[in-house]
Formats: structure tokens, sequence, C-alpha cells
């Protein structure tokens, strides 16, 4: 070892402390005490440092630190975060369509329920699976090491919307559509318009396009911007659909802001019929996002006792609060 060791590095004691000091310390990062003008002299980028990177005589050159083509790139969520409280009819539609990712994400926490079927998990399960643990332990010779469980499969539920088309709802009418249209997209949702009569417009709003499917609805509604029936509504929405299956276990929205021009003990009597049928109740009123408002018009003191949820849905931020309400009580 030691003949290989002078071979290559020599002999060590005949250097200088200076040049053997050199050799042997390593080399450590410490305070710097050296002038810092000359250190950022030293740092200064030459032409072969930037690589293609050069500047036309004509452009203004930019102090180090301050050029101007350096901008954070805004992201979305900023965007989101300045619309998000604003009232929907203030909204420009640029506006609105810019809030639809916004209403997508929320849309994928609505409301599920337990079925009867199970399925198979590793663990934690609600159920111990005996066949399984048996068939297993068959296999082991008879020594049941771990149990297999089972757990309650869910499945969404069904949202059943409700939307008020007359003319004291027009400002808010589209924003809900863009919303409903996303929800209509579940194979378990179903949307009407309402205003005197009842209109299903759950298959014009399935498809992709946006504009497309809410345009398709739009026609399809004959009573747009005309008087508010709401009990008449109700009535035909129970006794054609909602007996049959469509309300019964679903969470059904109305989306209204309660002026009825109709006959109030009629439209309290089809409000009590569905709170029969339905799993949940939640009304949303934008004009409830007022703050001297009070539920005092008719038909909203007449249908507000068969609520389970009183919501505004008035802004993005307000659609939270109507998710949360589909499936918390409030």
């Amino acid at each position: 070892f030691d003949p290989v060791f002078f071979e290559i590095f020599g002999n060590l004691s005949e250097l200088q402390p200076s040049e053997a000091a050199v050799i042997t310390a390593p080399t450590r990062r410490g305070p710097q005490t050296a002038d810092p003008n000359a250190r950022r002299a030293d740092r200064q980028p030459t032409n072969s440092d930037m690589g293609t990177i050069s500047h036309s005589p004509s452009e203004p050159q930019n102090e180090v630190g301050h050029s101007d083509e350096i901008r954070p790139i805004p992201t979305l969520a900023s965007g989101y975060e300045k619309l998000m409280p604003k009232n929907f009819a203030d909204l420009t539609p640029e506006e609105l369509l810019a809030l639809v990712p916004v209403m997508a994400e929320l849309t994928r926490s609505l409301p599920m329920r337990i079925t009867n079927r199970t399925q198979a998990v590793s663990s934690h399960g609600d159920q111990v699976d005996l066949r399984e643990s048996l068939r297993r332990a068959r296999r082991s010779g008879g020594d049941v090491a771990l149990l297999a469980r089972r757990k309650f499969k869910p499945k969404p539920r069904r949202i059943v919307a409700l939307l008020d088309t007359s003319g004291s709802m027009e400002p808010y009418v589209r924003a809900f559509l863009h919303f409903l249209h996303l929800i209509a997209n579940r194979s378990s949702s179903e949307v009407f318009t309402f205003a005197t009569r009842l209109t299903r417009i759950t298959k014009e709003l399935k498809g992709a396009n946006l504009d497309t499917a809410i345009n398709t609805a739009g026609e399809k509604v004959p009573d747009w911007s005309s008087g508010t029936q709401i009990g008449n509504a109700l009535a035909t929405f129970i006794d054609h659909y909602g007996r049959r299956g469509i309300a019964r276990g679903a969470v059904v929205v109305i989306f209204s802001d309660g002026w009825e021009h109709g006959d109030l003990s009629l439209l309290s009597q089809q409000m009590q019929r569905l709170s029969l049928l339905a799993h949940r109740i939640v009304w949303v009123n934008p004009r409830s996002a007022q703050e001297d408002y009070l539920p005092l018009a008719g038909g909203m003191a007449a249908a507000l006792p068969f609520c389970d949820a009183f919501v505004s849905g008035h802004s993005a931020e307000a659609l939270k609060k109507l998710v949360s309400s589909m499936t918390s009580d409030y």
C-alpha cells in the first residue's frame, strides 16, 4: 500500500504546510467576507452563458431583478376566487362560462346512497364474508388466518331538480341551467322546469355541448318568463312522475323565489305529499341572499315547513352550501 500511495501522492511531508492544506482540507461553504460588489460582478452572465437568448439594440435593457418580461402567470384558481362570491345576476355570459369548471367540481360531491349489494374489501368491511373465509381456510389446511370482509356498495342517489323559469327568476335561470346541465349528465338525475306548467327537460340537457344543451332545453319550455303556479306544477309532477318512482327516495331540489300566483293551500298540500316521497327537499331561493330578506312571501311561507334545507344558491360560493345541504342536515 505504501509504495502505491507514494507513487500517486508523492511525499506529502516535503510539501509546505500551506500546500498540504490545499490537498488535505475538504472544501467547505461558509460565510463570505469578500466584497459583494465584486462577487456580483463575477456573476454577470456573458453572451456565451445566455445561449441563444440575446437582446436587440432597440430593446430597452432592464436592471437585473426588475425585468418586465418575467411575470407570474395567473392561475385559473385566482380568477375563480374573484368570481366565486359574485351574484349570478351580475355576471356576464363570459364570466358565467368561466365558472363551469367550478360547478363541475362541485357535482363530484353529490349524495350517495347505500344499496343492499356488497363488494369485497381487503379490510374494515361492514360484514364478515363467511363463505370466502372458509374458502381461504381450505387452502391453508383449515386455519382461518384472516377473515374476508365485504361492505355495502354505494350508489349515486337520484336528484330531481325543479327549476322556476318565471319572470322573477330570469336573472338566475341561465346560471342554474349551467349547473343542472352537469347534474343531468348523471344517469340518476331528472330536471324539470315550471312557471305555469311543468316541462321535463332531462333529455334535452344531456350532452357534452353546454350551449347546445341549454338552448335546446330552452326551446322546449313554452312558459318561459311567465307567471308562477308552483302548486299546480308540483301536483303535476307528483301525479305523473313522483308516484311512479322518480321522487321516491330522491333528493328534490326546487329552484324558486317562492312568488306564487296560485292557491297557497294547494302549494302547502303538494309540498306535504312531496315530503312523504322524497328523501330530502332542498329549496334554493337566490333572493334570500339579501340581508333584509325574510321568507314571508305567500308561496315561500307555505312551502318552508316541509323543506329539509333552505339555501340561496345565488353565487358559485353559495352552490357549495347547496351541494352540502343535499347530503347533510342544516
